[in-house]
């Protein structure tokens, strides 16, 4: 299993990024996908998930109703765009794989996302 996170950056308070992961050496529709984050010191947590099939998304209360997250099975990849973008949510995003047959994990590299102005 390999993740490779692209699309974060600098970003200035009000705006959005769009955050996509690609996978490969795995069957794509039986993983469930998740971003995480962290930030520095604290623990990281979870952002949003996707089911394998795409039906049903799950958001942290913080991020609800600025995020989004979807999936192209296709092109093997998760998104996640982020609006109305705040500094508290400056951390390093990571992408999340689980195998819906296993319960096996897997993690990509991170992207950094900074919100300042």
């Amino acid at each position: 299993v390999q993740l490779v996170e692209s699309g974060g950056g600098l970003v200035q308070p009000g705006g959005s990024l769009r955050l996509s992961c690609v996978g490969s050496g795995f069957t794509f529709s039986n993983y469930v996908m998740r971003w995480y984050r962290q930030a520095p010191g604290k623990e990281r947590d979870l952002v949003a998930g996707i089911s394998n099939e795409g039906g049903t998304t799950n958001y942290a209360d913080s991020v609800k109703g600025r995020f989004s997250i979807s999936r192209d099975t296709a092109k093997r990849t998760v998104s996640l765009t982020m609006n109305s973008l705040k500094p508290e949510d400056t951390a390093m995003y990571y992408c999340f794989a689980i195998n819906v047959h296993t319960g096996r994990g897997s993690w990509g590299q991170g992207t950094q996302v900074t919100v300042a102005s």
